[in-house]
């Protein structure tokens, strides 16, 4: 009984392993079943993306990037999935300032922008990009198991910066051969012609003044042609004018151009009108739909598609200018701020002037951002000169701004410390965030009574306070090569060191420097030489003069970039014949 009970339990638990093996195999089968699929997935994955392979130890880190992601993602095998290794959104065609992305991306901007004899240059940096990246893992894997993944990243990173760095020096050299030796304009049937936008484009912008910014009334800005209210304080053609006030300044003197056309046919260039920067002005503070911010500027293109000239160049023989920084004009799909007016297909070709530009794009051009200062005839410009070029100034090194508590990165904490410590006062803060730069005089008044201005980047990389210093004959410190020396080709001069001074600003992150000391030790003669060159060569070019300026002897802001604009048509109409 007992065993005749003890086989008919076997039998049972027989068909119980039988039926246990039977779900596994099951569970095995469909497991091999969904294998081809999600092979199938991560070659999409690849295709869509670029991706590096890092082998830590015994940990192999597969990360993955795209335009489309804004962090770099990696999936460790022996560690939690989904390291998140932050670094800049990276786009076909905005970039951020800081630089530290994706090169592709950067060569892919360079390679459509159609830079000449540059696309060999880049197959072969990148050949040495990827040799050098290999080498890099290759010493990691043998000398240092344990190397971690950033300092991988931190390596590639920094020959990325360099190429990028390499690239927009290319791109200036370029804009720089556009340049024009002559003073006054020479239009030998280079006409411009002005096209006459419905005013929704520009005059209805201005005449929203009054509540442009919830803070602050613009319409006094706009007096005197946006030259804003005079400062007699400062002497003859000093007005207060406010740093985005470029498109109606710009505006008007376009209007009186020598080289004004009426008729389309006889034109070379073509100007557009319109004040996108103001119309970005308009909407930052206000809680608008992306599709409200970029309704104007997408009429405007349709607007300018139906006219003949626009369609005959695609736009490359037409220019506009713009008073905000480049990247207020794109946008990208994470962010509310700004528009992608410069995002579109169809601003690609077409001349940009802005007071920022983008660094890896070669039809963006800077140009200064407008100053208090608006010479009306040469007189103006000599007597200035006379007044601030004397040897002998009372401070050293002053800074006017703020600090940027909520910007880890940015140096102008430590700039402010090192300047506070200084003794016997040689180095002068101005605190811009109890609203005394309110008062330009103040800030003028500074910067003409000192002998070096420090220029840490604010919210972007170039600052308006630059082109004050220069005009006070205050000698500017830069700690990136981003806030002018790759922003101006056609006004500042490509000997950086002939009117600044350069301090890495990783070197000052890091305290390895104290700016102050450093100034201390420039030689009077150094610094004369510096404020002679400044007062002398590059003031004059650098202000815009009133709109019935009668400027012989000299160019300026204004005169030097149509001068430049008309060369620049002149060689391309000669490369097309």
């Amino acid at each position: 009984m007992a065993v005749s009970v003890s086989k008919k339990k076997s039998k049972q638990s027989k068909k119980g392993e039988e039926k246990d093996i039977c779900f596994c195999y099951s569970i095995f089968i469909n497991f091999l079943y969904r294998i081809p699929t999600a092979i199938f997935l991560l070659i999409l994955i690849y295709l869509w993306s670029s991706s590096t392979t890092i082998i830590s130890g015994k940990i192999v880190h597969v990360c993955v990037s795209s335009r489309k992601l804004n962090n770099l993602y990696c999936l460790s095998a022996g560690t939690q999935p989904n390291i998140d290794i932050p670094v800049p959104i990276m786009n076909y065609s905005a970039i951020s300032p800081s630089i530290n992305g994706n090169i592709r991306e950067i060569v892919k901007v360079i390679q459509d922008d159609s830079i000449p004899n540059l696309q060999n240059k880049v197959d072969e940096d990148r050949k040495e990009e990827t040799a050098n990246a290999v080498e890099v893992l290759h010493i990691a894997d043998q000398n240092n198991p344990n190397l971690s993944i950033r300092g991988v990243e931190k390596s590639r990173e920094e020959e990325e910066v360099a190429y990028a760095k390499k690239a927009v020096e290319e791109q200036l050299q370029l804009h720089r051969s556009w340049k024009s030796s002559k003073i006054q304009p020479m239009c030998d049937g280079r006409g411009i012609y002005v096209y006459d936008l419905p005013s929704k484009f520009n005059k209805d912008l201005v005449g929203q003044c009054h509540d442009m910014v919830p803070w602050a009334d613009f319409c006094e800005y706009f007096n005197n042609e946006a030259l804003g209210q005079p400062m007699p304080k400062l002497g003859k053609g000093w007005y207060q004018t406010h740093q985005y006030s470029l498109e109606p300044i710009f505006h008007t003197r376009v209007l009186n151009h020598p080289c004004r056309v009426y008729n389309e046919n006889e034109a070379k260039l073509f100007y557009v009108p319109f004040y996108g920067g103001l119309d970005i002005l308009r909407w930052h503070f206000k809680n608008v739909s992306n599709d409200v911010k970029d309704t104007l500027s997408l009429e405007l293109i349709k607007w300018l598609e139906k006219q003949e000239h626009w369609a005959r160049n695609a736009g490359k023989d037409h220019v506009f200018v713009l008073g905000k920084i480049s990247w207020d004009f794109r946008r990208n799909d994470i962010s509310q701020w700004g528009t992608r007016f410069l995002e579109l297909d169809q601003m690609q070709n077409p001349i940009k002037l802005l007071i920022e530009r983008q660094p890896w794009h070669v039809n963006d051009i800077g140009i200064p951002h407008p100053t208090f200062f608006h010479p009306h005839s040469d007189d103006d410009i000599i007597s200035w000169q006379l007044k601030i070029i004397r040897p002998r100034r009372r401070t050293l090194v002053s800074f006017a701004g703020a600090a940027r508590p909520d910007q880890p990165d940015n140096i102008r904490s430590i700039l402010i410390n090192q300047c506070n410590s200084a003794e016997n006062g040689i180095c002068r803060f101005f605190n811009c965030s109890s609203g005394g730069c309110d008062q330009p005089e103040s800030v003028i008044e500074l910067f003409m009574e000192s002998e070096f201005c420090l220029q840490p980047q604010g919210d972007s990389p170039t600052r308006k306070s630059v082109f004050d210093s220069l005009v006070s004959g205050c000698i500017p410190v830069f700690f990136t090569p981003f806030t002018a020396y790759y922003q101006y080709p056609w006004h500042l001069s490509a000997d950086h060191g002939k009117y600044s001074i350069f301090i890495d600003q990783e070197e000052v992150k890091q305290r390895k420097v104290n700016v102050v000391e450093k100034l201390m030790k420039i030689s009077p003669r150094e610094r004369e030489d510096m404020r002679s060159f400044i007062i002398y060569e590059l003031l004059p070019g650098l202000v815009y003069a009133d709109s019935n300026s009668q400027l012989e002897k000299f160019q300026d802001a204004f005169s030097i970039a149509m001068n430049n604009l008309l060369e620049r048509v002149t060689k391309m109409e000669s490369n097309v014949q």
